[in-house]
């Protein structure tokens, strides 16, 4: 079995880590939360926060890493504690308020939604469309814009693994909760992610973060170049479908701006071949989440070093003995 590259390993480690702590302290939150408000769940997220800033050396300085780029930063200037512990609460606050949005508090909020008339655009002919997010910001408030359209329904493209612990997440807050979750790996996938399309179901993929042996193509994202995976984007394409970006930012208090932006239009035939217009698509998805990585730095919750080289593949160890 061949090694992985160190950046595979550092997102692997990453991925290995529940995405909200454990199973306990998420039903905890979630009972905190709905009996006791939002507000003094918040309170809670203070100690949560310091906890792990302090107890991973890792995120810590991925942290500092990311922040010194989206904040532009001189080098003299280094990201102090003050920073990374607003990136950390950040992220421990778009969980916590998962707890609402999926059990659909939504006049908790103060959401503004941006270009939301490409949706109704793109869906005006019955046909689906991708949406590709990231791990910035939350996806999850992405159902008040379902709310505001009815008839909209969402599904989410992901790995087996993932998909498992969403449901288990969503089971936790709400076990009326229901999320339509296509778990790639399985021969029927394509086969049901093409049904959703054509039954005129927005699709929504997560396309900043590769897993396992993913494709990935460089693209330059904050200054430096980077691996995204090519998979989502090769999926839209096959399918011929037009491709929104979005991200739902959050900008503190109860405040979230949910942004879309035309991606690529896959159904449109383009003159270089498909490969042509994946690569045109990965650029400007680089381009677009770094824009609002810069409008709102501390969204991003990729905590792993991102920018690390992969082994270049005439340097990458041979099989083990």
């Amino acid at each position: 079995m061949s090694q992985a590259a160190p950046n595979q390993d550092s997102q692997a480690r990453w991925q290995d880590r529940p995405e909200s702590s454990n199973m306990l302290l998420l039903r905890v939150m979630t009972w905190i939360s709905l009996r006791l408000g939002r507000a003094a769940g918040r309170v809670v997220l203070y100690g949560i926060t310091a906890y792990f800033i302090l107890a991973n050396a890792e995120a810590r300085r991925a942290s500092r890493d990311y922040l010194q780029r989206a904040l532009a930063l001189p080098a003299r200037e280094p990201v102090g504690w003050r920073h990374i512990f607003r990136h950390f609460f950040s992220f421990a606050s778009v969980i916590h308020d998962r707890v609402y949005l999926v059990n659909e508090r939504f006049g908790l909020f103060d959401i503004h939604v941006h270009n939301e008339h490409l949706v109704a655009d793109l869906t005006a002919d019955r046909k689906g469309v991708f949406l590709m997010g990231s791990h910035a910001g939350s996806f999850e408030v992405l159902r008040a814009v379902g709310r505001r359209q009815p008839g909209l329904r969402v599904a989410m493209v992901m790995y087996e693994e993932n998909a498992r612990k969403i449901n288990a997440a969503l089971g936790a807050i709400n076990p009326a909760a229901q999320q339509d979750i296509v778990a790639l790996g399985h021969a029927d996938s394509m086969l049901r992610v093409h049904d959703l399309i054509e039954g005129g179901s927005v699709v929504g993929m997560l396309a900043d973060r590769r897993l396992n042996n993913d494709t990935t193509r460089p693209a330059t994202f904050l200054g430096e170049v980077a691996e995204f995976p090519v998979g989502p984007f090769r999926m839209a394409a096959i399918l011929r479908r037009p491709v929104l970006f979005m991200v739902g930012l959050y900008g503190g208090g109860n405040r979230y701006d949910i942004h879309f932006e035309t991606l690529a239009d896959f159904s449109v035939p383009c003159a270089g071949g498909r490969e042509a217009a994946v690569q045109a698509a990965m650029a400007r998805y680089a381009a677009l989440l770094e824009q609002h990585c810069r409008r709102a730095p501390y969204n991003w919750f990729n905590f792993f070093n991102f920018w690390q080289a992969a082994v270049p593949p005439a340097a990458k160890p041979g099989p083990d003995p």
